[in-house]
């Protein structure tokens, strides 16, 4: 087991503790391994063996390196995963107080998160934030990471709610509002966040037009299992998959195929937004990328037709002490290397010729693989693999490492399987 690696995803994704906050860790990495950032208000003239990345709304993130070959007939070899994870978003005028003597603050929920799961934790908050600029058109984002615990979202004492081990309906409206504070003559109640917010990035409150900041957990990733074998850390879903595929593109050997990682945002909801796999994002910059290289719209659609795309989202693993939920004769497991997902809803874009494509990648990496699908009574989830199909037109490859817990507040996986997904991703990207 490579228990460096494991390290390394951890303090990643503690870096990461938003969307906005993984593009940017992603951001770095790619500036040190001499990558490029590319604009899209600026006209793109691209080389062979060049290494570069555009981002979209500082949450979404493409990052290429051209092939040596010609791209028409090499095509691209993508890997996408998505950088949101489900969680809790801070209202506009939050603030709220109880019986006046509690400051509690006004969340929504975002995505699909395992609520109780956030319950007696002690909570950060991270995002964005914008700021007064230059024209009205073009405000000033800036990064914003409370990175102490300054929340915390309390239980109801099981005196006063019998029932709560026996199942408890969770209102998102009342019982997941995190409390920050005790009112009193000191405390400024009003405009509570503005100034938290204003006084961590140092800025004057009235400065602060905006935010879009949300809530995680400051407890650092650990290894965990008596020989240290299990990874526990929040956001493992996706990051750990946009992680990954960086490590394969920033390690990978030069290639006659162009090499391109996607980490797109807001899969968790949907995708319709334009950081989205729903919107043009992608196919533009493919688009943008063959032109830049003094090709032809022609030569755009012929690129297509040699290209492929793995999307990497996590995959369930066979729970310890619910292995019933699982499909009864197709049952993927902890520390059992990378998992391929089908489905014949098309909820997964796998399918019979481009899953004969993933297990040859596996093979060539000495890389073991297995299967998933959806119990035929359990309705599954679905990843940004069907609609990038559909965009794009080629196939896609749906494929994750397996996890537990997946969106618990904190989420595992293991070290050996970190190491496979790497060494999969690089051999996909090398052949």
């Amino acid at each position: 087991m490579n228990k460096m690696l494991a390290h390394e995803l951890i303090d990643f994704l503690y870096e990461s503790p938003s969307a906005y906050h993984g593009v940017a860790t992603t951001k770095a990495m790619l500036d040190e391994h001499g990558y490029s950032e590319l604009h899209e208000a600026d006209a793109w003239n691209l080389v062979a063996g060049g290494k570069y990345y555009v981002r979209k709304n500082g949450s979404a993130l493409i990052a290429f390196e051209i092939g040596t070959g010609d791209v028409v007939e090499h095509g691209i070899r993508m890997i996408g995963a998505h950088t949101d994870a489900p969680g809790f978003r801070i209202k506009p005028n939050p603030e709220m107080t109880v019986e006046g003597s509690y400051l509690k603050l006004n969340t929504e929920v975002y995505g699909g998160p395992i609520l109780h799961t956030w319950f007696d934790r002690p909570l950060g908050i991270a995002g964005v934030v914008t700021l007064k600029g230059e024209s009205a058109f073009k405000p000033v984002r800036r990064l914003v990471n409370v990175n102490k615990p300054v929340m915390i979202i309390p239980s109801l004492a099981i005196h006063m709610n019998r029932s709560v081990n026996d199942g408890f309906n969770i209102n998102a409206q009342k019982d997941t509002l995190p409390l920050v504070g005790l009112i009193n003559d000191q405390f400024e109640k009003n405009d509570f966040l503005v100034s938290l917010l204003a006084e961590e990035l140092n800025v004057a409150k009235d400065e602060i037009i905006t935010f879009e900041v949300g809530l995680y957990e400051i407890e650092k990733g650990c290894l965990v299992g008596v020989n240290e074998e299990f990874i526990s850390s929040g956001r493992l879903d996706d990051m750990w998959m946009v992680y990954t595929g960086l490590k394969a593109l920033l390690e990978s050997t030069e290639n006659s195929a162009t090499k391109m990682l996607i980490a797109i945002d807001n899969e968790e909801i949907g995708s319709l937004t334009a950081q989205g796999a729903a919107s043009n994002l992608l196919t533009t910059v493919v688009e943008r990328l063959v032109l830049g290289l003094g090709k032809s719209r022609e030569e755009v659609f012929r690129t297509l037709a040699n290209s492929i795309m793995i999307s990497s989202d996590l995959a369930h693993a066979v729970h310890p002490n619910n292995a019933e939920k699982h499909d009864p004769t197709t049952r993927p497991m902890l520390g059992k290397g990378p998992v391929l997902k089908l489905a014949a809803s098309g909820s997964y874009s796998t399918d019979a010729y481009n899953g004969a494509i993933f297990d040859a990648v596996c093979k060539a990496a000495d890389v073991p693989y297995q299967k998933f699908v959806n119990r035929s009574d359990v309705r599954g989830g679905t990843t940004i693999g069907p609609v990038s199909a559909s965009k794009l037109n080629i196939p896609v490859i749906d494929m994750g490492a397996p996890l537990l817990g997946m969106h618990s507040i904190r989420e595992l996986a293991t070290v050996i399987d970190n190491e496979l997904t790497i060494k999969a991703f690089t051999a996909f990207y090398n052949l």
